[in-house]
């Protein structure tokens, strides 16, 4: 379908859609590129103040993906007539606190009417040309670096099915609602030589993107990833949303899954919202990494994943 676009070349746009980036930059000067994204879907929780946090962290977090700050904030809106005003005004109060919490400003919108809602945000930022981070050129020899726990899609599923604890939905709802500023800060410190945030394809749909833009095979060890609460149980229940298949029909022929138990393939494939930062440095950053994590008191957790290797015949590798 977007192969039907036309191209567009200028020698000012650092990134385009030519490598399925978390958003596009544009250099003005030699110091300072506008990064531009935009992102919007249906409510993932009930309450409407918490369905607008987590809509614009996750607008917002793209910015953060390409190593920027967010600026400049737009609402958008789909609502429908027949819904109460008062549950939009909570979802702009919520997207409103998150835009405030980056530092950007809101500077208004766009709504239509619409049968289900929706909401998100179109997003201006600024990086140095120089300093921006790519969703590919992994080294081998990397270590992956993991900076939310995964696993709200299948918490989520669980929530709707009315079998999620207090615990998962408290955490889950953290972690989706919680900025990746606090992350970006700590690894634009560091020689970063790829970094993305996880989203709908899930974990292993954005490593096999990474993987294959850099050339590279990513060795997981899936007992080291951070999982949220409860999340594990829920998989084995077989409470698995149906973008977790779909997920894996796009890219497991890709995957050596070494055996490791279904659950785990399951939660890999999870769609996320507003998932974490998946970054590539290499080894000898790590412990300074997470020591400036510890220090930054981070409200997620942070994981090392895995490592690169040379190109080995499969983009993944399961341990």
């Amino acid at each position: 379908m977007l192969g039907k676009l036309p191209k567009f070349h200028d020698d000012n746009l650092l990134v385009g859609i030519e490598t399925s980036d978390d958003a596009a930059i544009y250099k003005i000067t030699d110091e300072i590129a506008m990064i531009q994204t935009v992102d919007f879907f249906t409510p993932i929780v009930d309450d409407p103040y918490t369905f607008g946090l987590v809509a614009a962290a996750n607008s917002l977090s793209d910015v953060y993906a390409m190593g920027g700050e967010p600026k400049v904030a737009l609402n958008i809106v789909g609502f429908p007539n027949c819904l109460d005003p008062a549950i939009l005004g909570e979802i702009l109060a919520g997207g409103a606190e998150k835009v405030k919490e980056a530092g950007a400003v809101l500077v208004g919108g766009h709504s239509v009417q619409d049968d289900e809602p929706k909401y998100g945000l179109c997003v201006s930022g600024f990086v140095h040309p120089d300093k921006i981070f790519k969703n590919y050129g992994c080294h081998p020899g990397d270590v992956l670096v993991l900076t939310k726990q995964i696993g709200s899609g299948i918490v989520n599923t669980a929530i709707k099915a009315e079998m999620a604890s207090s615990g998962a939905i408290e955490e889950a709802v953290r972690v989706m609602s919680s900025l990746n500023k606090k992350a970006k800060e700590v690894v634009e410190q560091f020689d970063v030589h790829a970094c993305t945030d996880i989203t709908g394809f899930g974990l292993l749909g954005h490593c096999v993107e990474m993987a294959q833009a850099s050339r590279v095979t990513f060795e997981l060890n899936v007992q080291d990833i951070a999982y949220m609460e409860d999340a594990k149980s829920y998989a084995r229940m077989g409470l698995v949303p149906a973008g977790s298949y779909k997920n894996r029909g796009y890219s497991l022929h890709q995957v050596d899954t070494g055996g490791v138990a279904e659950e785990y393939i399951d939660l890999l494939y999870d769609p996320q919202t507003s998932g974490g930062l998946l970054v590539s440095v290499a080894a000898e950053d790590v412990l300074p990494m997470l020591e400036a994590f510890g220090k930054k008191q981070m409200d997620t957790e942070v994981s090392i994943i895995g490592t690169v290797t040379e190109d080995s015949g499969k983009l993944i590798r399961l341990h």
